[in-house]
């Protein structure tokens, strides 16, 4: 039985696998780690998702990780696989998969740094328009991500135009039906919590309310049975 490990904690500065130098860490998700490498020999920057050993038991999970990416090659919002490595760590074998990185910074960082750990409505659904835009071309070829959430979301640019990428994902038992409803929730709880949260909900106008359903998720699924319903709700949202 592999062993229990829940953090990695990778500090900058570390050599893995005598080819990548660890410069800061990604994200952090269900299955893994992911951090920001220098591949040594070329200096390119790539990103490299460290699998929990309990969580990819005969390597099944990077398996399935790497088929998925390159199936979905044509999807922008997710980043490119480009090979699988090993090393060991605490005397446990480790895979990971090293993809291509995108300059940006943390979704969770970014609302950090905003006056009140928010945004304003109006941007906010700015953002959830490009967020949706994107996870619909993965809905649309009857995939799901399984993990959006804001310590998975790269942003590379923000004003009233966000250019976005996903970093990781998460296989989830069921139907592609449901793990595509299961997104549009995610997407819709993301955008409560960018907005503010529970804490401002009250004070929020009436277009903030049109999405989050109350976040009840038999509304949400009602209203939106996937991304591109979504994005094309929010096109006809009149913010005034």
């Amino acid at each position: 039985m592999p062993s229990k490990i829940d953090t990695y904690d990778f500090q900058e500065g570390r050599v893995l696998a005598g080819k990548y130098e660890v410069a800061a860490k990604l994200g952090k998700g269900w299955e893994g780690e992911v951090y920001r490498v220098t591949e040594l020999e070329t200096g390119i920057q790539r990103a490299a998702k460290f699998f929990y050993p309990e969580r990819n038991v005969k390597n099944r999970a990077l398996r399935k990780y790497a088929q998925k990416l390159h199936r979905l090659q044509h999807v922008p919002i997710l980043m490119q696989y480009v090979t699988p490595e090993k090393i060991r760590f605490r005397g446990e074998p480790i895979s990971f998969l090293v993809s291509e990185y995108y300059e940006g910074i943390l979704l969770t960082d970014m609302l950090k740094s905003r006056r009140g750990k928010r945004l304003d409505p109006f941007q906010a659904g700015h953002f959830l328009y490009a967020l949706a835009a994107g996870v619909e071309i993965l809905h649309d070829s009857r995939e799901y991500h399984g993990d959006i959430h804001s310590d998975n979301i790269i942003v590379q640019r923000h004003g009233l135009q966000f250019d976005l990428k996903l970093i990781d994902c998460h296989f989830r038992p069921g139907s592609a039906t449901m793990n595509i409803l299961a997104d549009v929730i995610d997407l819709v709880n993301l955008f409560h919590e960018i907005v503010g949260g529970r804490k401002h909900y009250a004070s929020q106008p009436p277009v903030v309310k049109e999405i989050c359903c109350g976040l009840k998720h038999s509304l949400i699924e009602k209203k939106f049975r996937n991304a591109g319903q979504l994005r094309r709700f929010l096109e006809r949202l009149d913010w005034s």
